[in-house]
């Protein structure tokens, strides 16, 4: 059978299962924390104007521009062209 897995004994393999699940163990550590509850009093600090990405029109229409003129493939949203900043 020919398999691009390498050919290691059990004990290897043992190995190689109890390092993955200690990696995924301190991934799911690490990222937990980033859910968080938040209560009825603290959401008006997050629908406030200054929470919003797109509260200064101009710049958000120039850093648009400026991200999508980079993208060769995207080409803008609203804009035609090819990403070349020619539009």
């Amino acid at each position: 059978m020919n398999s691009w897995f390498p050919k290691l004994p059990a004990q290897g393999w043992a190995r190689i299962k109890r390092t993955a699940s200690k990696v995924g163990l301190a991934s799911l550590l690490l990222l937990l924390p980033g859910c968080a509850k938040v209560q009825p009093w603290q959401r008006g600090a997050l629908i406030d104007y200054s929470m919003r990405p797109d509260r200064d029109q101009v710049e958000a229409s120039l850093s648009e521009h400026m991200w999508f003129s980079r993208e060769a493939a995207s080409g803008g949203r609203a804009v035609g062209g090819g990403g070349c900043g020619c539009n």
